[in-house]
């Protein structure tokens, strides 16, 4: 595999690091064990043994088969953290809403990734669909049709390896590869192309999503069926207003968001990044009117795609309120006192 045929021979001083001391105890000790890992697995993403062996995201298996090529420490976001917060630098913020896709809101993180398809940019990009018990499942869509999956769309608030899934993409891309994430995800992914040029190289837009939260799919599907949801009958999961809204067929069930804090994984716990910062382009439903999505433009390649979905009149823009963003950045940003 190209991507990783190389990072044995990639190798730095880790200042500190005992020679008997394998890179996942490194990792291990000092993000998982101290509660800041956010579960983003770049680690995975560039593992050489992972890919080899299989052995997934358990530190322990993994350091038995490590070639201690030190990439896991490199690429780990949550290795010297240092929090992002704020709105950050953008070009543009508009509100808009795809005419072509339905979703959500205003389904335009699907409106930017084919317009970026359709514009020759990229040829595939990540998705993160779910089943029907709700478990995240990730897909690699590379035409419009597969977009009829109806799972595809909506927020799943549980934990999916997309990062890892980009692995196989940028490997079998012969133009490039879209990403949207979770602010920890994008991050993980900024690390990636740092370290490693084909992550560089083939990932060719990266989209943030506005996040508060994540979770574990066991904790939250039973948080919720304490509730009364029913997840054989959940159609949609929504934070609005600081409520909680779990849509099912036949019924709506509503909690104060404030409660979900029980389940909160403690690399959730200590991030203080909402708005996606080192993104290409931002999207969330916060600052916009219902049905539509705002959209941070952050960087030249974003601008050249949302600019393309102007031209052909994709999508109906309006204006977008900032203010309400920037609240939910700040209230974000006061978690910063629990990171040690």
């Amino acid at each position: 595999m190209r991507c990783v045929a190389a990072v044995s021979e990639w190798r730095v001083k880790l200042v500190g690091r005992p020679k008997d001391v394998s890179c996942p105890s490194v990792v291990k000790t000092q993000v998982i064990d101290t509660g800041l890992c956010c579960r983003c697995m770049a680690c995975m993403a560039a593992c050489p043994a992972a890919v080899r062996t299989g052995v997934g995201f358990d530190f322990e298996e993994r350091k038995h088969v490590c070639v201690d090529c030190e990439i896991c420490v490199r690429v780990c976001p949550r290795l010297d953290y240092k929090p992002l917060s704020g709105i950050g630098s953008y070009i543009k913020a508009v509100a808009g809403r795809s005419k072509r896709f339905k979703g959500q809101d205003g389904a335009m993180v699907t409106e930017i990734l084919m317009s970026a398809m359709e514009m020759g940019i990229i040829d595939r990009c990540i998705f993160v669909g779910r089943d029907e018990d709700w478990r995240t499942e990730i897909l690699h869509v590379r035409d419009v049709e597969q977009l009829e999956v109806p799972t595809l769309t909506g927020t799943k608030y549980t934990f999916a390896a997309a990062v890892p899934a980009l692995r196989e993409a940028v490997l079998n891309t012969k133009v490039g590869v879209g990403f949207v994430g979770t602010p920890c995800m994008v991050s993980g992914v900024r690390r990636l192309q740092k370290e490693l040029a084909v992550f560089r190289r083939k990932v060719k837009l990266v989209i943030g999503l506005f996040c508060t939260e994540n979770f574990y799919w066991d904790e939250l599907t039973e948080f919720l069926k304490e509730r009364g949801v029913d997840i054989k009958k959940l159609v949609k999961t929504d934070i609005t207003k600081g409520k909680f809204i779990a849509t099912m067929t036949d019924d709506v069930v509503e909690f104060p968001v404030k409660e979900l804090s029980a389940i909160m994984p403690s690399g959730c716990r200590v991030c203080t990044d909402f708005s996606a910062v080192e993104s290409d382009v931002s999207v969330g439903s916060v600052g916009s009117k219902p049905g539509f999505s705002t959209v941070l433009v952050r960087e030249e390649n974003a601008k050249e795609v949302l600019d393309f979905i102007r031209e052909h009149g994709y999508a109906d823009f309006d204006e977008v309120s900032l203010e309400f963003v920037e609240r939910l950045c700040n209230l974000k940003k006061k978690r910063e006192a629990n990171i040690k």
